[in-house]
């Protein structure tokens, strides 16, 4: 079954519901209504695909923002280009003075352009040295920030045009100073409406690849506005925000756009810049000869001092003869040997004695010398030693230690 029709529409689209909706037309003339209370706008951006037939009463282009990819199709009467000062060219900068509007039947928002101007040269120069102000005033063209390029990158990130004689330059400069090296090169429009957006990405790109050592942003010369691009805010941040150091060889010598002062080396050219992240194998190869000449002269001329001083050395007298040293040490060991064998016995006779004298006074007070001489030890048949006669029972069983032996004896009364 389809949805009846509601007697009475939604006041507000936060009203609706599924059983109460708005029909297209309702929504259509509120998105109408809502737009056609907007005043009449300036806005700024870069012509593209401009259309302008003869013989028909309006021209249509699409305006493109300079920093991001967002675009507007607008249309302007034929009367208000032919009011310009020149005619408009496709990638020119200007501002529009336009009225957006809804067509309803379509749902469709166009821009009417009721004015365009072209944005002067003087009013750009003034804008960049205001955004030159900005990112000074934040460090960013600082020396101190700037990190020093690598002696030999392991890869070469290229960021140029597609099949521009800047690649050519690069490639051509760095292959013939190292011919090993390797490259990530990646093609890019580097002039209109995409330039920011696609430098931007492969910068970022090449920045995430551990192996790319050094970047390198390449175009060819051009005219001012060609250049504009590698002076936007989002290009020029984007460059300074990489953690890979970062070359920039845009233009010629005279060429100045913003990314050369955050970039970490400026090159005049694409063949400078070539020069400058390489160095030159047959300079290399120079330097190197010319260190192993060195050294093997220092060294040459280190032997041949040393051979003079051996030289030297063995020329004395004490030379001559190299056994007379030898004998003069024998001799002295020999002297030094016979008077610590004379000092140990003397040593020993002396301890020798006195180990007699410690022998005889221990013989001396021994108990057995005591029994030579004549006394013995009497003892109890429990092993206790009589001390006195009154311990001695008559006839009890007593044992006589002498010097050479023991007996048992039986006392009597008397």
């Amino acid at each position: 079954m389809g949805v009846t029709p509601p007697t009475s529409l939604p006041p507000t689209a936060r009203d609706t519901t599924a059983e109460q909706p708005w029909p297209v037309r309702t929504l259509s003339m509120k998105i109408s209504d809502y737009v056609d209370r907007m005043s009449p706008l300036w806005v700024e951006g870069q012509i593209v695909q401009l259309n302008h037939r003869p013989g028909m009463s309006r021209a249509y282009f699409t305006l493109r923002d300079t920093d991001v990819d967002m675009s507007l199709s607008v249309s302007i009467s034929v009367g208000a280009l032919a009011a310009m000062p020149a005619p408009p060219q496709e990638g020119a900068r200007v501002v529009v003075h336009l009225k957006p509007s809804f067509w309803t039947k379509r749902g469709t928002l166009t821009m009417d352009a009721r004015q365009m101007r072209h944005v002067g040269v003087g009013e750009l120069l003034a804008r960049l040295e205001h955004l030159k102000q900005l990112l000074r005033s934040e460090g960013l063209f600082e020396p101190g920030r700037k990190r020093p390029l690598p002696f030999l990158p392991r890869t070469i990130g290229l960021v140029v045009g597609r099949n521009t004689a800047a690649e050519r330059d690069v490639l051509a400069g760095v292959r013939r100073r190292w011919p090993a090296a390797r490259f990530e090169i990646r093609q890019v429009a580097v002039q209109g409406a995409t330039t920011v957006t696609e430098v931007c990405a492969a910068v970022r790109e090449l920045d995430e690849l551990a192996q790319v050592d050094v970047i390198v942003v390449a175009r060819g010369g051009g005219a001012f506005e060609d250049l504009l691009p590698f002076s936007n805010e989002t290009l020029v941040r984007a460059v300074a925000a990489a953690r890979t150091p970062v070359v920039s060889a845009i233009g010629h010598e005279s060429d100045t756009p913003i990314v050369d002062f955050v970039a970490d080396l400026r090159a005049s050219t694409p063949t400078h810049a070539a020069a400058a992240v390489v160095p030159d194998v047959a300079d290399e190869l120079r330097g190197l000869t010319t260190v192993r000449v060195r050294s093997r002269r220092a060294l040459t001329t280190r032997i041949t001092r040393e051979r003079e001083r051996i030289t030297s050395v063995m020329s004395r007298p004490v030379m001559a003869d190299r056994a007379a040293i030898v004998a003069r040490h024998r001799a002295e060991v020999e002297d030094l040997r016979a008077r610590g064998r004379g000092r140990l016995a003397d040593r020993l006779a002396r301890e020798h004695d006195r180990a007699g004298q410690l022998l005889r006074h221990l013989r001396a007070v021994s108990p057995q010398h005591t029994l030579e001489r004549g006394y013995a030890v009497v003892r109890h048949a429990d092993g206790g030693i009589v001390r006195d006669r009154a311990e001695v029972e008559a006839d009890e069983l007593l044992r006589v230690t002498v010097a050479r032996g023991d007996f048992a004896v039986r006392p009597v009364a008397g």
